[in-house]
């Protein structure tokens, strides 16, 4: 037998230790703590609503804490006798979004959210803490956990959902998880979304890098099925009432779909143990959304379906920032050009300290020169031709037809450059056309593109090897 080198028996010294840290902290059982969280552009409250048993744990019981530090917000558990930090993680919300909007200036929002952790053995302090301009957290909300407290349901989760396993690998414990719910499919399309489910998962683990480790991810599917089919257009005067309340027009952004019915769906993505969840749309209108720990939704008809699938699994599962600039967006961004937290988006051009300076291409220049100004003047008039089409509500497909004109358009110019293919600094990213920087040329996160760049697909092992020690 083998000798274990020194720095094999570190980590499994290291393992061990967290494990133990586990047992002494921490059942088995997931905790759901779910909140209020209200305010308005200038100030922002919580208030607690209960604890649910969410069912197992299905996270990793030895990377307890999130190093990774992504996020608009990010929550501690600690033990409140010792200080002892137990548990951490980052996430963005509706919340965090919606306080940049317009509309946050006028009045007030409120929204249901939650965190979920394991289950505490005894009493433990939460705190909520909040991205601040420098890039560190300040504290925002502490909140002392009772695990007996009256609003406390401990009684373990009784799946009376239909599921179905489409991609099952492993143990949880060692596993990414996601749940895949339906949203606008009547009880007589619950076969369509078992395929629309299937497909997914074939797309995203198709996909590097999730290609390269598709071993580590369990996908499962859990049935919600709505009164009718289809989901809720307020812009095309559609109205329809669905099983998870999701419905495009979020923040007035035409093609933005949300769901705000937090409980329902934690509630139905509880019937399966899950990290991460995808709420498929069966709907042929182009649109969908991505928030870092909270939800994915993507429309399943369209000609675009893949690109939907994955570029908003990037958002919520990496943090992966938006790479293009000349589309309008739901919310407004600082005008000032602070480095973004994001690992795929940068404001530091200086080759000895850029984010991911260790995956640079040899010898290109930083800044990278490229076709801006002929992919910016192409752009700028593809965008007043779709405001067009959308106020003439064209059909479908003949916007689809338009957006397939314009990938094709990008793909060739962004692929026939000097620097094409080359790791560098390629300015225009994150809504801002000057300032900021990307990794690539192309991106799924810049273009209807159907790879992720270098820096994107770094940070996307990253969650991958935190989510499965």
């Amino acid at each position: 037998m083998k000798k274990l080198t020194a720095f094999a028996l570190l980590l499994v010294s290291i393992t061990f230790a967290a494990q133990a840290q586990y047992a002494e902290y921490f059942t088995n059982a997931t905790m759901r703590l779910d909140y209020n969280h209200i305010g308005n552009a200038n100030e922002e409250h919580f208030a607690f609503d209960q604890m649910v048993n969410d069912g197992e744990w299905a996270g990793s019981k030895t990377a307890l804490l999130d190093e990774l530090n992504l996020g608009k917000y990010f929550f501690e558990i600690k033990d409140p006798k010792t200080g002892k930090l137990l548990y951490s993680r980052g996430f963005s919300s509706i919340y965090g979004e919606w306080e940049t909007t317009p509309e946050a200036e006028k009045e007030w929002g409120s929204f249901h959210e939650s965190v979920r952790f394991p289950w505490p053995k005894q009493e433990v302090e939460l705190t909520i803490l909040k991205r601040n301009i420098k890039n560190g957290f300040d504290p925002v909300w502490t909140y002392m956990v009772n695990p007996e407290h009256h609003r406390s349901f401990r009684g373990e989760v009784k799946n009376h959902y239909t599921t179905h396993d489409i991609v099952v690998n492993g143990n949880p414990e060692k596993q990414v998880d996601i749940v895949v719910l339906g949203e606008g499919y009547a009880k007589e399309d619950m076969p369509k979304f078992k395929k629309d489910a299937e497909r997914f998962a074939e797309v995203l683990l198709s996909t590097e890098p999730f290609a390269k480790y598709k071993n580590k991810f369990s996908i499962r599917a859990v049935e919600t099925p709505s009164p009718d089919s289809g989901v809720n257009h307020p812009h095309q005067d559609i109205h329809t009432r669905s099983a998870l309340s999701v419905t495009y027009g979020a923040f007035g952004s035409e093609r933005y779909a949300l769901g705000y019915d937090n409980k329902t769906i934690r509630d139905a993505s509880a019937a399966v143990p899950y990290e991460f969840t995808a709420i498929l749309m069966n709907d042929s209108i182009y649109g969908g959304g991505g928030i870092y720990n909270l939800y994915i939704t993507a429309a399943v008809d369209n000609a675009f379906q893949e690109y939907l699938f994955v570029h908003e699994f990037g958002h919520h599962f990496a943090d992966l920032a938006d790479e293009y600039y000349t589309s309008a967006t739901a919310y407004e961004m600082d005008a000032e050009h602070l480095e973004p937290w994001e690992l795929n988006v940068t404001a530091n051009t200086d080759p000895e300290t850029i984010k991911w300076k260790d995956i640079v291409t040899p010898g290109t220049p930083i800044p990278t020169p490229w076709e801006k100004k002929k992919y910016d003047k192409h752009s700028i008039e593809v965008q007043k031709k779709r405001v067009e089409m959308r106020k003439a509500k064209v059909e479908e497909k003949v916007m689809e037809d338009f957006f397939i004109k314009k990938r094709e358009w990008d793909d060739k110019l962004l692929s026939n450059m000097e620097h094409s293919g080359k790791v560098g600094a390629f300015e225009g990213a994150q809504y801002k056309s000057k300032g900021l920087y990307r990794s690539a040329a192309n991106c799924i996160m810049f273009t209807r593109h159907n790879q992720f760049c270098p820096a994107c697909q770094r940070a996307i092992k990253l969650i991958i090897d935190q989510t499965t020690k």
